[in-house]
């Protein structure tokens, strides 16, 4: 396993849609190992492959609970909505107030390409959308409510 670059904002890898994985090869289990590593390493709690350069339909996740694997997601139900600051590993040192569903529930294939469901609320909801639309090229400041603030200005507001 290794540690990978996590591409930033202004690279363009961040915004094309990504292409399905049609196998899982080799090359694809050391992604996904990578970008576990990757996402511990930089103490994040989801990692989409564009955000290492892949443009792959691959999500890593994990908040804490079980980490989960995510082929060629797609949201397939979504309901309620919670709003509340969202950061990211492609925006280092930045937080912006987005809302996000407060389920949802995602058709994934796991990393042996057998489909299965998962559904999420709270963090886990917010963590599922934010990554899928990594794969879309889309990313959070786009829908950041009020733009975004340095994360030491947020820390000082929760104390």
């Amino acid at each position: 396993m290794a540690t990978r670059l996590i591409r930033t904002l202004g690279d363009s890898a961040l915004t094309k849609t990504c292409r399905e994985v049609k196998e899982i090869t080799p090359r694809i289990r050391t992604l996904i190992e990578d970008m576990f590593e990757t996402m511990y390493a930089s103490d994040g709690v989801g990692l989409a492959a564009p955000q290492v350069g892949i443009l792959k339909r691959i999500v890593v996740i994990d908040i804490g609970e079980d980490p989960h694997v995510l082929v060629n997601p797609r949201i397939v139900a979504a309901e309620g909505k919670q709003t509340g600051y969202e950061g990211c590993l492609s925006v280092p040192g930045k937080s912006g107030i987005v809302t996000r569903p407060n389920y949802v529930r995602v058709e994934a294939f796991d990393e042996n390409m057998e489909p299965y469901v998962l559904e999420g609320t709270e963090m886990l909801a917010r963590a599922i959308c934010h990554e899928c639309d990594h794969l879309d090229g889309k990313l959070y400041v786009e829908l950041a409510e009020g733009g975004l603030i340095d994360n030491s200005e947020l820390e000082e507001m929760q104390e």
